[in-house]
C-alpha cells in the first residue's frame, strides 16, 4: 500500500500534467478549479490519468456526482437542500464539505475539490480495491 506522501506526489505529478500549472501550485489546500484553473474537460483527463497511476477504475460521476446538481429533490433556489448536502456526503465521503455546508450554493460547488480531496479519494480507492482483493 502506499504511503499518503506518495499518494501525493503522483496526484500532484497528474494534476501538472493534465491542467500544465507549475509543481509548488498544487499543494494540499489548492482547489481545482479555482486555483489550478481546471475546466470540466481537464476532469477527464484527470481521471483517466489517475486510473493509469494508480491502477484503479473510476466510473463516471463517482469523483464528480454530476446528477446531484440536477435533481430536485437535492436542489431548490441555487442551494443545495439539506438532502442534497447529505447525498453529497455519501458519495463524496473524500471532500471536506462542512465549510461548504454553511452556504451550499450550486455556483460554488464547482470550486469545492482540493488536492488534498484528490489525495483521500484515490486512497479511498486503493483501500478499496486492496480489500477486494483480499475478498
Amino acid at each position: 500500500m502506499l504511503t499518503q506522501e506518495e499518494i501525493y506526489q503522483k496526484v500532484r505529478e497528474v494534476l501538472v500534467d493534465a491542467l500544465a500549472v507549475d509543481e509548488d501550485e498544487v499543494k494540499p489546500e489548492a482547489t481545482l478549479v479555482g486555483d489550478l484553473g481546471a475546466e470540466s474537460i481537464d476532469f477527464l483527463d484527470i481521471v483517466f490519468k489517475l486510473e493509469k497511476t494508480f491502477n484503479i477504475k473510476i466510473p463516471r460521476g463517482e469523483l464528480f456526482p454530476e446528477d446531484v446538481l440536477t435533481n430536485p429533490e437535492y436542489v431548490k433556489d441555487g442551494k443545495f437542500t439539506e438532502a442534497g448536502l447529505a447525498e453529497l456526503r455519501k458519495r463524496m465521503p473524500f471532500a471536506e464539505l462542512d465549510q461548504f455546508a454553511r452556504n451550499p450554493l450550486v455556483q460554488d460547488f464547482a470550486n469545492l475539490l482540493t488536492v488534498r480531496d484528490m489525495c483521500r479519494f484515490v486512497e479511498l480507492k486503493l483501500q478499496q480495491q486492496e480489500g477486494q482483493a483480499s475478498a
